[in-house]
């Protein structure tokens, strides 16, 4: 699917800008002010989207509240939501790479990458959903001759979804998805810097039959639309995906208001854990790489901690840095890239300055450490390794979220259990050994949402994706996704 041609071809094409998706129209904001979409690949400003009002995001929930209410969707046998789920998936895979080059026009990711993790996982997601949500059954409790007790599933109402930069449509199918197929009517927040492709797909479904006001799309900040979707009183359930600061404000603005259910999933300092009996250590050595620098490091589960056993340590690291010598940052838009561009010039600084506050206080930068590219006006960083870190070291308890690794050595797996668990965070870890005891204890013992073995990344839609600690709550992806969107009624009828 990567046409070269057709690349070039979307990479020139003017795109217009953006409006809100509101009750099934494409408007404006309220006040019609509008906001910059500014390139990571070139920092050239690439078009505009509405910058929305509290007034945009109240219209946005009132339209998915009357279309909830009137069971235009939520009325609709399943069967009949999974048809027209299963057409809007069609559609999106139909304009895979249209919608691939959009979006890493918008927030950076190579391409190759953003073909499988954006519109194909995204079509994947929402088509997962679709055929299980006809196959979701109620409940007959076990009760006396005398009752019969029944237990309802029902769509809760009103979902709020924000979701981030990193993977707009992949991370924004996880919410879509189930709540769409439970039901639910949605009111979609975007990320200011990746919000293109998610409007696009919201017309793709309006296409597929979605009824207008079931999926409304309010774009602008965070601290506007996202607060106003927050406090709402006619939102029932708000998802998020993103930092721990908004988490915290998300939850503040619930209690504020109507006590809806917040789900957060709030990233991760996770570690990537290798033990001298590894089977593969050359395998390990790439996973690793891949496992931290592919889309510039800007990935909720990334294996930003790399601890590895002393007696192995020193070679390791040397053939990680020769791995890491040989991939290349560059234009997302060329497949032969490894690496894509940091999505915006705050998160390079960012990013950059963890570089540099590791280096004053003697840590040894063993490649990277720096921005390049300049001269394309982009947002790019060399993929870091930083060694000789201390796990008291910011940069060893604190999200980057960029293309920097720390690594530190450890003597015994009791010391690698309590490295790992060192952080508030507990999204994801990695643990390579061949002794099968050891996996057993340290999944058992690691305090993640998922831990792997021998491998990092690379689950599937058929497990849940959550993390414990301050990396959140609830789960996405898997049949146990539709617990946020589903509520559970009981009936108690006498006989």
């Amino acid at each position: 699917m990567l046409d070269l041609s057709r690349i070039e071809e979307l990479r020139r094409a003017d795109v217009p800008p953006a409006r809100h998706l509101i009750d099934g129209a494409f408007v404006a904001a309220s006040d019609g002010a509008e906001m910059e979409v500014i390139s990571p690949l070139d920092g050239k400003v690439l078009t505009s989207l509405a910058r929305g009002t509290t007034t945009d995001a109240e219209a946005a929930v009132a339209a998915a509240r009357r279309a909830f209410d009137d069971g235009r969707w939520a009325g609709l046998p399943p069967a009949a939501r999974k048809q027209v789920l299963l057409k809007w998936a069609d559609l999106i895979e139909e304009q895979a790479l249209d919608l691939a080059v959009l979006g890493v026009r918008d927030n950076g990711t190579e391409i190759g990458m953003a073909l499988k993790a954006e519109p194909l996982s995204a079509a994947g997601t929402i088509r997962y959903y679709a055929e299980a949500i006809d196959k979701i059954y109620g409940e007959i409790a076990p009760t006396g001759d005398g009752s019969l007790g029944l237990v309802h599933r029902e769509p809760v109402g009103v979902v709020g979804a924000i979701v981030p930069w990193n993977f707009p449509l992949m991370i924004g199918a996880w919410k879509l998805g189930p709540a769409l197929a439970a039901g639910c009517s949605v009111v979609l927040k975007p990320a200011e810097t990746a919000s293109l492709t998610l409007l696009r797909i919201a017309e793709l479904a309006q296409q597929a039959g979605l009824p207008d006001g079931v999926l409304n799309v309010v774009t602008g900040e965070g601290a506007v639309v996202g607060a106003a979707i927050a406090e709402s009183m006619d939102v029932d359930v708000l998802v998020f995906t993103g930092s721990g600061a908004t988490g915290r404000r998300l939850l503040e603005a619930s209690a504020r208001s109507n006590l809806k259910r917040v789900y957060l999933e709030l990233g991760g300092k996770s570690p990537n854990i290798v033990f001298a009996d590894a089977p593969d250590l050359k395998e390990a050595v790439k996973v690793s790489a891949n496992g931290i620098f592919r889309n510039a490091g800007q990935v909720c589960v990334a294996g930003s901690r790399l601890l590895v056993e002393r007696s192995i340590h020193d070679a390791f690291v040397a053939d990680l840095t020769e791995y890491v010598r040989d991939m290349k940052v560059g234009d997302p838009l060329d497949p032969a890239t490894s690496a894509g561009a940091v999505n915006s010039l705050r998160q390079l600084e960012q990013n950059l300055g963890f570089v540099a506050e590791a280096r004053a206080l003697g840590r040894d930068i063993r490649i990277g450490g720096a921005r390049t590219l300049q001269d394309t006006g982009g947002y790019f960083m060399e993929p870091t390794i930083v060694t000789g870190v201390d796990p008291a070291d910011r940069l060893a308890r604190e999200e980057v979220f960029g293309p920097v690794l720390a690594v530190i050595p450890f003597d015994s797996e009791e010391q690698a259990v309590a490295i790992a668990n060192g952080t508030d965070y507990g999204l994801a870890a990695a643990v390579w050994t061949s002794n099968l005891s050891r996996a057993h204890r340290m999944i058992r013992r690691i305090k993640a949402g998922i831990v792997h073995v021998n491998t990092y990344g690379g689950s599937d839609m058929t497990v849940p994706l959550g993390g414990v600690k301050q990396s959140g709550n609830g789960h996405d992806k898997s049949l146990h996704a539709f617990d946020k969107y589903l509520d559970l009624k009981t009936a108690w009828i006498k006989l």
